[in-house]
């Protein structure tokens, strides 16, 4: 059986800037696979390739053994840095905004029904529905952006830094329903993310880009007992190691 998801040797520049260097990486069925590693080391420029928002310069991107296309999009879902409602449809049209528009379009009140079916199962209650995103709490938006990316049952979900700008709490909350939820829908996921913690709840494996390469890639049991250098740096915090840190 392909993998769900195959970068083969995928490389992307920006003028002298050569953001990914050679990734491959394979994604099975139902791995929820983490990329970690620190700011410009090409994690979301690899996630925007995956997308087709980006096109690789070099290599080759496979969806289940098959070329990526316009057509993958129909398979993905994904909840964005900061949840990126928009501000000016109330948050059950944000919720259904691809069962309204996409190529299955639903008649309003079906899409409404699912929309409110989707934010109850990310905890919030059907009032939320007619409210708009600025009447949301941050941790309500990030739950509305989460209902938004699952509405459609998507097979691959994409998550782009989930707890960015949530305390512990409603970081451990999100981190949380992202796991049962994957877990439920048998989804195959990839995370970006700086939190160790989201690392821990939801990865099934890990991968760490540096320079535009893999540092290093495996199951996140074996996340503490790996020897490399970057990897051990990044994961325990230290300002000291391969890594350079402006001082």
């Amino acid at each position: 059986m392909p993998a769900k998801i195959a970068l083969n040797d995928l490389s992307k520049r920006f003028g002298a800037n050569h953001v990914l260097k050679g990734i491959s990486l394979d994604v099975a069925q139902g791995e929820s696979l983490v990329v970690i590693g620190g700011s410009g080391t090409g994690k979301s420029v690899l996630l925007k390739c995956i997308l087709g928002l980006l096109t690789p310069d070099a290599g080759t991107i496979e969806i289940d053994g098959a070329p990526a296309s316009a057509k993958s999009l129909d398979r993905f879902g994904m909840l964005f840095q900061g949840a990126a409602l928009f501000d000016s449809m109330s948050v059950w049209q944000n919720v259904a905004f691809r069962l309204l528009r996409g190529p299955s379009r639903l008649r309003r009140a079906e899409a409404r029904e699912i929309a409110i079916a989707k934010l109850k199962r990310v905890g919030l209650p059907p009032e939320t529905a007619d409210l708009y995103p600025s009447e949301l709490s941050g941790g309500m938006q990030k739950r509305a952006g989460l209902a938004r990316a699952i509405a459609a049952e998507p097979e691959i979900i994409f998550f782009d830094e989930p707890t960015t700008g949530l305390d512990p709490i409603m970081s451990g909350v999100i981190n949380d329903l992202i796991r049962e939820i994957v877990s439920e829908m048998g989804a195959t996921t990839i995370t970006i993310t700086h939190d160790m913690s989201s690392v821990r709840a939801i990865a099934t494996s890990v991968a760490m880009l540096h320079a535009g390469e893999i540092r290093w890639h495996g199951p996140v049991a074996d996340l503490d007992s790996a020897g490399d250098p970057y990897l051990r740096q990044f994961i325990e915090g230290r300002p000291d190691g391969p890594i350079e840190t402006l001082r």
